[in-house]
């Protein structure tokens, strides 16, 4: 019941929404500032949820308090005429706390509470869009342990998960939705990494995480006189690889993970399909202060299929709008002392516009609905050594 609270104090109040598909591209300033680098580049406590093998960067101890003030402007024209209407989910904050400790030469462990993935629409005053008002967010609560031998890492993270999840809209003057639904499951990531002379090379697994959301999915298809046979939809596994090379002042870094909605449940229902991401970064490091760059590229999960599909094709473009595709990241930090030191990042998602033709009610008649999609966002973070 305390974590259950915590999670729901600190998260609940919270529009997320999301860059690569449902997922946040980064999970801190370092990170963001550099697209979401974290895989093959350790970031010190940062690092607990993108690559656990890689909290072995910190020298003793480290602490992490962080948010991202998060704002994406997306809209939505339903085909009839009306015109395009703004979502006004436009603004949000995601916070992050993260620790890390080095226990021995070979034993580190780490604790961090951190917002993953979420996405949502709030358009209650435009009826042209069915009043439509969807949010889903997801937070984790992991557990870094990790080993080295040499030089290899291997990393260990057990995760809670909670998630809730609530889809509500107005059709033919029927109000629909169950209000929001909530749950917790475990789940697990892997890691690896090597390091030795300047290089590093890591590698990552995330578990699929099957989040059970009762009367969410299956109410909302009913209302379009759909039968909906569960309410799972589950957090996709990844997989992925990163290296890193520290040249002089510079640090080059590569990531590529495959975030697999195509076995997800609920998401492939939804005929969403793997998205695989790909990341560039840059760092210039001096004493007291570090410069960041990075660019991260994935191509929407959600394709349009044909007439037959009008209620997913409606649901994906209208209710969950992920189809961002280029990120722009860039940041800095500033070393205060041997003790504490500051990061910022900030992020743009290009502009995406993606469009389906759908049915009219009349079975005969089709229209063409179209959704635009962008991002903006600033991430602070101070740390602390000690």
């Amino acid at each position: 019941m305390v974590v259950r609270s915590l999670f729901i104090l600190i998260f609940l109040p919270l529009y997320l929404f999301a860059t690569n598909g449902s997922n946040l591209i980064g999970y801190g300033s370092k990170s963001r500032g550099m697209g979401g680098i974290g895989i093959g580049l350790g970031h010190g406590a940062e690092s607990g949820l993108a690559n656990g093998a890689l909290i072995t960067s910190v020298a003793k101890n480290e602490i992490s308090f962080g948010g991202t003030l998060f704002m994406p402007d997306v809209s939505f024209d339903n085909g009839t005429g009306a015109g395009a209407k703004k979502s006004q989910a436009d603004m949000s904050i995601i916070p992050e706390v993260s620790l890390a400790s080095k226990v021995s030469e070979e034993f580190f462990v780490g604790v961090g509470m951190w917002g993953t993935a979420g996405m949502g629409v709030d358009y209650r005053r435009s009826s042209d869009n069915f009043s439509m008002v969807t949010n889903l967010q997801l937070m984790q609560f992991g557990v870094p342990l990790a080993v080295r031998y040499g030089d290899f890492s291997f990393a260990l993270t057990p995760l809670i998960q909670y998630g809730s999840l609530d889809i509500s809209y107005n059709a033919s003057g029927t109000n629909q939705g169950e209000g929001v639904a909530q749950d917790y499951r475990f789940g697990y990531n892997l890691g690896v990494a090597y390091a030795n002379e300047g290089f590093v090379l890591g590698g990552v697994y995330k578990s699929q995480i099957d989040m059970q959301y009762p009367g969410q999915l299956s109410t909302a298809m009913a209302g379009f006189g759909i039968t909906y046979p569960n309410d799972t939809l589950s957090t996709p596994a990844e997989i992925g690889i990163g290296a890193s090379y520290i040249y002089a002042n510079s640090i080059f870094a590569l990531d590529w993970k495959q975030i697999r909605y195509g076995d997800a449940k609920g998401f492939k229902d939804f005929g969403w399909e793997h998205q695989n991401v790909f990341i560039v970064g840059y760092s210039y490091k001096e004493k007291n202060y570090a410069l960041r760059l990075g660019y991260n590229y994935a191509k929407s999960p959600i394709p349009i299929r044909g007439l037959g599909y009008t209620v997913e094709n409606t649901m994906n473009l209208l209710g969950f709008p992920a189809i961002v595709e280029s990120h722009i990241g860039a940041g800095g930090s500033y070393r205060f002392n041997e003790t504490v030191s500051f990061d910022l990042a900030y992020v743009h998602a290009i502009e995406a516009k993606q469009n389906a033709r759908v049915m009219n009610p009349d079975n005969v008649t089709t229209r063409i609905i179209e959704t635009k999609h962008s991002q903006s966002s600033l991430s602070l973070q101070l740390n602390f050594l000690f």
